[in-house]
C-alpha cells in the first residue's frame, strides 16, 4: 500500500530533525569537546543512577534513596571509590555486577574522551604537544626530532588509538585477575567465589577506583605481600596513562627515546612515591592504632602501600580516620597532585606538577625558558598547568568549606575527604558514609568536577586560543 502525501512530509521531516540532531552532536564534538565530555559524563551518571536505584540493584530488594543512588553513580563513573552506603553488604549481586560495568566504561570513556580531547585540539592548533601538562593523549605521535610547529595529527588515527586503548584494558586486567585468584583462594576464598572477586580486584586496581568485593575488604590480606604488591602494580599501570604504557611498550629501557610526558610522568611518580612512603613511615611508625603495632618489615612495606594508594588507588589496609593529623595532611597533598595525564586516576597530574617545578626552578636559576631533557616547554602549556591547579584548588576550598558548615566535622576529615573525591581516590576517614544528604550532593559534584574540571578546563584554555596581529605595551606589576 502506497504512503499518503501526509505520511511522506511526515517522513522527510522526522529524517530532516535527525540530520540537524546528527549535525549538532557532529558540531558539538568538534567544535566544543569540552562540553562534549561533560554531556557524555551526565548521561552516563544517569543512567547509573537509574540502574543502582531499581529495587532488584539491592540486597533488601527496596529501592536506594536518591541521595545513595546518585552518589554511588558518579562515584562509580568518576572511578572514586567513595560511597555513603556499605558497598558488600547494601547491593544485590546485580548491583555488584552494575559496579563492575560501570568502573570500566568509566575509565575506558576517560581514556577514550581524553584521546578524542587531544587528538582534536592538537589539529585544531596545529601544535605537537599542546596539553602536556593536562592531558597529552596521543601515543602515536614521532616524539624523535625537532617539533615542527604546523605538525598536525589525523584524525583517521583516533580509531586505531581507541582499539588499543580499549585492547591495553582487557589484556592489563586480565593479567591481574591471573595473578590474583591464587592469593584469593590460599587466602580462604571459596574457588568459585574467587572467580567473580578475582576480576573485580583487579578492574578495581586499574581503574584506580579501590571498591572491596568481601566485607571485611583487604584486613584478611593484610600479610599477602604478593597480592597487595599485585594491587600496587595496577593502579600503578591505571595512573600513569595509556601514552605512557605505549611508550614504555615500544622502547622499554631506551630512555632517551622517551617522549617527555613520559619522562616527566614517570620520574615525577616514581619520586612522589617514596618520598610520600618516607614521610608516611616517619609520621605514623610509633602510632600504636596503625604501624605502631607492625614490626619494621611491615611497617616499612604498609607505608609503601598507603603511599601508592593515595596517588589514586584506594584501597587500604589500615583505618584512614586512625592516622595522625600530620599524615591526613600529608595524604591530602598527594592525592591532590594524583597520577598521570589521560589515565584512570584524578587530581592535578604529576605532570602538571612537574611542568610547574621546572618553571620555579628555572626562574631561580634565571633560565629564559623552562627546559627539561634538552626540550623546551612552550609558556602556553606552563599558563596551562597553572591554570589546573588554581581550578584544583578552588573547587577543593569551596567544597571543603561548605561541607564543613554543613556537618561541623574536624576540617581535617573534611579536607581530606574533600580531596579524596576530587581526585578520585577513593579513601575516607569514615565521614563519606555520615554526610547529610545536603553534603552527599555537594562532595557527588566535586567528584563531578574533579574527574572532568581539569581536563575540560585546560581543552577550553586551549581551544581559546586566537591569533592576535597585535602587541599591547608592556607593564610589569609588583609580584611577591
Amino acid at each position: 500500500m502506497a504512503a499518503t502525501p501526509e505520511e511522506v512530509s511526515m517522513s522527510m521531516r522526522v529524517r530532516r530533525i535527525a540530520y540537524r540532531a546528527w549535525d549538532g552532536l557532529r558540531d558539538l564534538t568538534t567544535a566544543s569537546p569540552a562540553r562534549f565530555a561533560v554531556l557524555v559524563f551526565v548521561v552516563l551518571i544517569l543512567l547509573f543512577t537509574a540502574l543502582f536505584s531499581l529495587p532488584a540493584a539491592a540486597a533488601d530488594g527496596q529501592r536506594t534513596p536518591l541521595a545513595d543512588a546518585l552518589f554511588t553513580a558518579v562515584s562509580t563513573i568518576c572511578v572514586t571509590g567513595l560511597s555513603t552506603v556499605n558497598m558488600y553488604s547494601h547491593w544485590s549481586p546485580l548491583g555488584h555486577a552494575i559496579t563492575y560495568l560501570g568502573v570500566n566504561v568509566g575509565a575506558l570513556g576517560v581514556l577514550t574522551l581524553a584521546s578524542i580531547l587531544g587528538l582534536v585540539i592538537s589539529k585544531r592548533l596545529g601544535l605537537r604537544a599542546k596539553l602536556i601538562a593536562a592531558g597529552d593523549s596521543n601515543p602515536l605521535r614521532a616524539h624523535g626530532g625537532p617539533v615542527n610547529e604546523g605538525q598536525t595529527i589525523r584524525l583517521g588515527e583516533v580509531g586505531q588509538l581507541l582499539r588499543t586503548v580499549a585492547l591495553s584494558t582487557l589484556v592489563i586486567e586480565a593479567g591481574l585477575t591471573v595473578l590474583i585468584y591464587p592469593s584469593l583462594v590460599v587466602g580462604g576464598i571459596d574457588p568459585l567465589v574467587a572467580l567473580w572477586e578475582a576480576p573485580y580486584y583487579a578492574a578495581m586496581a586499574f581503574t584506580n577506583t579501590g571498591f572491596v568485593p568481601n566485607a571485611d575488604g583487604l584486613a584478611p590480606f593484610a600479610q599477602d605481600y604478593f597480592l597487595l604488591t599485585v594491587l600496587m602494580i595496577g593502579v600503578f599501570l591505571g595512573s600513569i596513562g595509556f601514552p605512557v604504557i605505549f611508550t614504555l611498550w615500544r622502547h622499554w629501557w631506551r630512555f632517551r627515546l622517551w617522549s617527555l610526558h613520559a619522562k616527566l610522568t614517570i620520574i615525577t611518580t616514581v619520586v612522589l612515591f617514596f618520598a610520600g612512603a618516607g614521610v608516611i613511615l616517619l609520621l605514623e611508625y610509633d602510632n600504636p592504632l596503625t604501624f605502631g603495632r607492625m614490626d619494621a618489615w611491615d611497617t616499612t612495606f604498609q607505608a609503601f602501600f598507603l603511599s601508592a594508594m593515595t596517588r589514586s588507588g584506594g584501597f587500604s589496609v589500615v583505618n584512614i580516620g586512625d592516622l595522625n593529623g600530620a599524615t591526613l595532611i600529608v595524604g591530602s597533598m598527594l592525592m591532590f597532585v594524583g597520577g598521570g595525564s589521560a589515565s584512570t586516576a584524578g587530581g592535578i597530574k604529576v605532570t602538571t606538577l612537574a611542568v610547574l617545578a621546572l618553571a620555579v626552578w628555572s626562574e631561580a636559576k634565571g633560565r629564559p625558558s623552562v627546559q627539561a631533557f634538552g626540550r623546551r616547554i612552550p609558556s602556553d602549556v606552563q599558563r596551562v598547568a597553572l591554570s589546573v591547579v588554581a581550578w584544583g584548588a578552588t573547587i577543593v576550598a569551596i567544597s571543603t568549606v561548605t561541607i564543613s558548615r554543613i556537618t561541623g566535622a574536624p576540617i581535617e576529615y573534611v579536607l581530606f575527604d574533600v580531596i579524596s573525591g576530587f581526585a578520585t581516590v577513593g579513601l575516607s576517614t569514615g565521614l563519606t558514609a555520615e554526610l547529610p544528604d545536603p553534603a552527599v550532593y555537594v562532595l557527588a559534584l566535586t567528584m563531578f568536577m574533579g574527574r572532568i574540571g581539569t581536563v575540560t578546563l585546560a581543552a577550553a584554555v586551549a581551544a581559546s586560543s586566537r591569533s592576535q596581529l597585535y602587541a599591547l605595551p608592556v607593564e610589569r606589576p609588583i609580584v611577591g
